[in-house]
């Protein structure tokens, strides 16, 4: 077991979608509000940073350093963790430094990160490693945590999430959200072992095909078990990944995107963001209409967070004419 530091308020709520129910026609929804996890605005992140910057602590660490896009949901909370335990933070962001600085960035910028920008992906990982190298020369100490949280440190914040859900006494027969990374998805699996969970663990890629991604995620449900002592192993065959959402590509803003945004805010109240949970409630909302789920099943779309892209360019805009 890996050191673990209190980050996050939990445990987040769950609450019920009867408007959302009746417009689809389909199946009991539910909603795990991890939106509400408090470090930065939240999300699921927080979350795996408990037991990531517990390591990195342990390991008399100075510095943070991760990497994701501009309006990176992880970056930013990477940023607010280190801001509460009096750490410096160094974010590595891919694409061009925008003219006028809104959503994560923003937050990032107000936590006291520094910021290097990269203008593709494929010069993300050499850059991420020369900042690394740079800091260390600076004597910074610096800890790289991965893209996303997602390791087996990172993917035990979610193993410990069906902890919780156990605790909170709602039984449900499948368990929707959005999925890139790949630790989210990992933690849920292991818990889901860890505590006899029933259900079905379905993730909406974001990215990425489930033929590429699926190993990667048993592969950290394997490294969180490993952390554990467990001897649980899962094979790529076992993960549930829906592919159907993400041809688009990571960022862009599909119609069915923008209905999935629009559809929870305008029946229940609940902002998603325009990158994750937007295409997650996508692809849910269209398995919903196409009788996917049997009417007399009960499905907790588990929220990730990521309000604060909403309002960014070029989403807000877009969103504001769904």
């Amino acid at each position: 077991m890996t050191d673990r530091i209190k980050l996050a308020h939990l445990p987040t709520p769950i609450e019920p979608l009867p408007r959302l129910k009746r417009l689809l026609n389909g199946p009991d929804l539910w909603i795990k509000r991890d939106d509400l996890t408090g470090l930065g605005i939240g999300g699921n992140k927080t979350r795996k940073l408990e037991f990531l910057v517990g390591d990195a602590l342990a390991k008399h660490s100075k510095t943070l350093v991760s990497a994701g896009a501009v309006q990176s949901n992880h970056c930013r909370q990477v940023a607010g963790a280190a801001a509460r335990l009096g750490l410096d933070c160094t974010l590595v962001l891919t694409g061009a430094e925008p003219s006028q600085v809104q959503g994560n960035l923003l937050l990032d910028r107000l936590s006291g990160a520094q910021t290097v920008f990269v203008p593709t992906r494929d010069l993300r990982d050499s850059t991420l490693q020369a900042t690394v190298e740079r800091l260390e020369a600076e004597g910074k100490r610096p800890y790289l945590i991965p893209y996303g949280g997602s390791n087996a440190i990172g993917a035990m914040g979610y193993a410990q999430a069906m902890h919780e859900l156990k605790t909170q006494r709602f039984d449900f027969d499948w368990i929707v959200f959005a999925t890139s990374s790949g630790g989210t998805h990992a933690g849920l699996i292991f818990g889901a072992h860890e505590t006899g969970f029933k259900g079905k663990i379905l993730g909406i890629s974001i990215d990425s095909p489930a033929a590429e991604f699926a190993p990667r995620v048993a592969q950290l449900a394997n490294g969180a078990a490993e952390l554990m002592e467990s001897e649980f192993r899962i094979s790529a065959e076992d993960v549930l990944v829906n592919d159907d959402y993400c041809k688009a590509g990571y960022g862009v803003l599909t119609p069915a995107d923008q209905e999935g945004v629009a559809l929870f805010a305008r029946h229940e109240g609940m902002l998603l963001d325009p990158v994750y949970t937007g295409r997650a409630a996508a692809g849910l909302i269209d398995l919903v209409r196409k009788g996917f789920f049997k009417p007399e099943e009960k499905l907790l779309f588990w929220h990730t967070g990521g309000t604060p892209a909403l309002f960014a360019e070029p989403y807000a805009q877009a969103l504001a004419k769904a």
